[in-house]
């Protein structure tokens, strides 16, 4: 094993190198084991091709080591005077290469601070004993060569001057001659240069011998070591190609190996003596180590071949006195055999006789008891067939009694089912006649409500409708006097205006035509953003009448879903609408009226105002504060009649909102009609503003208009202001008139709205109570509702949970438990055979010693053919015999040869003795003729012969 300085001594784990990790392996191996053993090592150092033992108990090492070449082996070498020193376990191991590191050379470079300058060789040496199956003991020695290699070195590029070069020349010297042996037994060259260097001469075995080498090379992933790196591995992938045959150690037994030693010990005695006393002959090494080892190897052909000799001599004298004494008793059996044979003649003729009869009994016995077993067989089926047949009507027994358990025990079940039935079918039935009960009174309920309902809101209504009329009809009268008076005034105000307007034509025309260029340039935009904000609440009006049309919808749709519940409070509340809607109707005529009244005296202030502007302003003043007054009045009635309107209209929808239950569409056409007048009023909202901005464009255009009329005005009022005096007194009048009339309407109005609410109060709080009342049996009779559903499907649950029972537990089924019998046909002899006599018995038996008769002079031909065949074998095996005794005496035996003996196993019959042909079985008889009696009587020899094998 090859390898670097930190992968083979470093003893840290984990970094542990190979030299501390195989020894741990090795002593863990050797103490599994169980075995004796012991452990030697070595450590060598080539130092500029000296040789220096690390191990050497001196502190200096200067002693400088020799190399032999070994002599018992060829390729091997020994170093002289290398300490070894024998480890028992690894710790031992890690002391000696800290030792041996200590001497070891090494320095500084400028590559490393720390760089080895010699090669190192660790020898592992194991000796151990094996016991073999005969207790034999053997040494097995095994060697294990861990070298660490000292890098090659660039002295331009380490800086190594003087000893340092010399050291790297050296080192460079032995790598470069190690490569060299590497190709040439890559290239299987002829001559392998393994004595140019100390290391390669140590690895000689290593490298091309018969064992196991390994190479671990050291790179570098530096970029300036390339050089290095890629000749490393070029050197190990070199080497990596060499061939080498491993074989096993060789087992040496430990008598060999004391001999071995013991002869070491007197060769080096002989040495040692030779040399103290100064005689004998002196050679050159070389000479003297080239005659030891043929010396050496002569001596081991002559042992080898003078075993072989000895072991074919033992095997040749074995075989002769096995065939003297095989001969012996084959003339001893030979004799044995013709004494027997004779007495076996004098004996044969008694037995004859005594055979033939008992031959015939035992053949008449043999058929008697072939017949006695066949009615026992005849017999044993009948019983068979009996039994089977009994237990075939026990299983057909057993099978009908639990057929009729079984439908004793479902003909319970179902009577106890059946009443278990009826008992929920009743009381199903009884709680389906309560709920019906209870769904008629909640009926019933629910129309005497809405009917009292009805009756107590059409007699409210009826009352107040007549108070209306009644006070529609005062309010009608005073105002038709007030008209009256109104217009008797207006009459004489007009005869007045009359005589002052043909004086005013003149001065109009001019201003009308200055009023028309003016309207023309100034008004008539604005005129026209009026007319189109006119247009925008039309639109407006229309998406109204769209919601408006959209909230029927929804009404619609709720009263139909609804319809049982809401017909009522539909009907009350069209009939307040109506009734509201004409009292809303009289009020608008009403309305009308004035505002007719109201125009038609603007039109004549109109007319006067053109002749006289100032009291046209003053009069227009008081006139529209009056009729504002009158307005408001009219509002002030209107509003507490559309208060009443809309809180009919809110009751009735809450009573709606009350009985319906589907709240999230109710909901979702809300946010719809929200959103829609969300949008309508924010288009109204802008609309507002454009008009806002139209009119005051207007308001400006008007203002430029007054001031010109107000110039002119100035120079007519002095003229006019003396007929608008004469006007004033019957203003005042008018004034006073209009003001009675306000104020009876008023009273009138007031009393009429006071009477609406005092009847309609009690009508709202009854319909609130109603409603209350209506709303908590609504409550009560849905958690009643769900009480009976709830009871109804627990009962139906427990039903199905009864039946399911039923079915599945309570009813049994007859089983197949495989035991009832199936039909088949019973199969048993109807025919007994019958006995035959001892008459036909014995003729039998004549008939078959005829054929016996005839069989024993056959086999006295074939047993004297056999003699004549043993009588020429054993003649020619006698000759066979004394050939090879004579060539084995002429010749020594090899080894391999085979000795054409042949032997039989102990017991069996000799190979000059053939076996008679088998007779048949069935016939018995024949075995015991007197040739097969005289076979078998025969001893037959047991041969003594080695088996026939090769002696090695």
């Amino acid at each position: 094993h090859i390898s670097s300085s930190f992968s083979s001594s470093s003893c840290s784990d984990p970094l542990a190198g190979i030299i501390p990790r195989t020894l741990h392996q090795i002593f863990e191996k050797l103490a599994s084991n169980g075995t004796e053993f012991s452990v030697k090592v070595s450590l060598l150092e080539i130092y500029n091709e000296e040789l220096f033992d690390l191990l050497s108990p001196s502190p200096d090492v200067t002693e400088r080591l020799q190399l032999f070449d070994d002599p018992r082996n060829k390729r091997g070498v020994i170093v002289k005077g290398l300490e070894e020193v024998t480890v028992h376990n690894k710790n031992e191991v890690y002391q000696i290469l800290e030792r041996g590191a200590a001497k070891r050379k090494t320095a500084s470079t400028l590559m490393n601070a720390y760089s080895s300058r010699s090669h190192s060789v660790f020898s592992v040496t194991i000796h151990m004993k094996e016991i073999t199956l005969d207790g034999e003991e053997l040494v097995k020695i095994g060697k294990l060569n861990l070298v660490d290699l000292a890098g090659s070195e660039n002295i331009g590029r380490s800086g190594a001057v003087d000893k340092r070069a010399r050291e790297a020349g050296n080192i460079n010297q032995s790598l470069l001659t190690l490569g060299r042996v590497i190709t040439a037994l890559v290239e299987r060259g002829p001559h392998v240069p393994y004595r140019e260097s100390k290391l390669t001469r140590i690895l000689q075995d290593s490298l091309g011998g018969r064992t196991k080498t390994s190479i671990i090379a050291t790179v570098s992933p530096a970029s300036i070591n390339l050089e290095e790196t890629l000749s490393t591995l070029d050197y190990a992938n070199r080497a990596k190609n060499i061939m080498n045959k491993p074989e096993v150690n060789q087992k040496l037994t430990k008598r060999t190996l004391i001999k071995e030693y013991t002869e070491e010990i007197e060769r080096l005695k002989r040495d040692l003596a030779a040399t103290r006393d100064k005689h004998g002959v002196y050679l050159s090494p070389e000479n003297y180590e080239s005659m030891n080892s043929r010396i050496v190897g002569q001596e081991e052909q002559i042992t080898e071949y003078t075993e072989r000799i000895a072991a074919v001599e033992e095997e040749l004298k074995q075989l002769i006195e096995l065939f003297s004494d095989s001969k012996q008793k084959l003339e001893q059996c030979t004799d044995d055999l013709q004494d027997k044979t004779n007495q076996l003649q004098e004996a044969h003729k008694d037995l004859e006789e005594t055979r033939h009869r008992l031959t015939q009994e035992e053949f008449i016995t043999s058929r008697l008891q072939t017949t006695e077993e066949q009615l026992f067989s005849t017999a044993g089926q009948l019983l068979s067939t009996a039994e089977a047949s009994t237990s075939d009507v026990g299983g057909l027994h057993a099978k009908l009694q639990r057929v009729r358990a079984v439908e004793q025990h479902n003909s319970t079940v179902q009577s106890s089912f059946t009443e278990r039935m009826e008992q929920s079918c009743n009381s199903m039935h009884t709680a389906l006649q309560e709920q019906s009960l209870k769904q008629t009174a909640i009926l019933d309920y629910y129309r005497h409500a809405v009917a009292d309902l009805l009756g107590g809101t059409g007699r409210v209504f009826e009352e107040s409708l007549g108070s209306v009329l009644s006070s529609y009809s005062a309010i009608k009268e005073v105002v038709g006097k007030g008209v009256d008076g109104c217009k008797s005034r207006l009459l004489q105000q007009e005869n007045l205006t009359q005589e002052n307007r043909d004086s005013m034509l003149q001065l109009l025309d001019q201003h009308k035509s200055h009023l028309e260029e003016v309207l023309i340039a100034q008004a008539m935009p604005g005129i026209r953003s009026v007319i189109a904000m006119n247009d925008s609440l039309k639109d407006t009006l229309q998406k109204y009448s769209a919601l408006a049309a959209k909230m029927e919808g929804m009404k619609a749709e709720m009263t139909a879903f609804f319809s049982g519940h809401t017909e009522a409070l539909m009907s009350m509340r069209e009939a307040a609408v109506q009734g509201l809607s004409s009292l809303h109707d009289e009020h608008e005529k009403l309305k009308q009226q004035i505002n007719q009244a109201s125009s038609s005296h603007q039109t004549r202030v109109s007319q006067l105002l053109k002749c006289m502007q100032d009291q046209m302003n003053l009069l227009a003043l008081n006139t529209q504060t009056d009729f504002e007054g009158l307005q408001e009045m009219s509002d002030a009635q209107k509003a507490p009649v559309e208060t009443l309107k809309n809180t009919i209209q809110s009751k009735c929808v809450a009573a709606e909102d009350e009985t319906t239950s589907v709240h999230s569409r109710l909901i979702s056409c809300t946010d719809d009609v929200i959103s829609g007048i969300n949008d309508v009023t924010e288009e109204g909202q802008r609309a507002l503003e454009e008009s806002s901005g139209y009119c005051g464009l207007l308001q400006s255009s008007l203002d430029s208009l007054a001031d010109s009329g107000l110039q002119w005005c100035h120079t007519v009022r002095d003229s006019t202001e003396k007929r608008a005096q004469e006007q004033l007194t019957n203003i005042a009048e008018n004034k006073a008139s209009v003001q009675a009339l306000l104020e009876d309407v008023e009273r009138r109005g007031q009393t009429a709205v006071e009477e609406c609410r005092s009847r309609l109060a009690p009508v709202q709080q009854e319909m609130e109570q109603v409603l209350k009342g209506v709303e908590m049996q609504t409550g009560r009779d849905q958690v009643t509702l769900q009480e009976h559903r709830d009871v109804l499907s627990s009962l139906a649950t427990e039903a199905m949970d009864t039946v399911n029972n039923f079915v599945s537990n309570e009813l049994q089924k007859d089983l197949p438990t495989g035991t009832t019998p199936q039909r088949k046909e019973y199969k048993y002899p109807r025919i007994l055979d019958p006995l035959r006599s001892r008459t036909e018995l014995e003729e039998e038996f004549r008939a078959q010693q005829e054929q016996l008769t005839s069989a024993f002079s056959q086999c006295d031909a074939l047993t004297e053919g056999e003699e004549e065949e043993k009588q020429v074998e054993q003649d020619s095996l006698e000759d066979e015999v004394s050939g090879s005794s004579d060539s084995s005496s002429s010749q020594p035996s090899v080894p391999d040869q085979d000795k054409n003996l042949v032997c039989y196993e102990e017991g069996r019959v000799p190979f000059f003795k053939k076996k008679a042909k088998k007779e048949n079985p069935s016939n018995k008889s024949l075995n015991r003729s007197k040739v097969a009696e005289n076979d078998s009587m025969v001893s037959s020899p047991r041969s003594r012969l080695p088996l026939r094998a090769q002696n090695q």
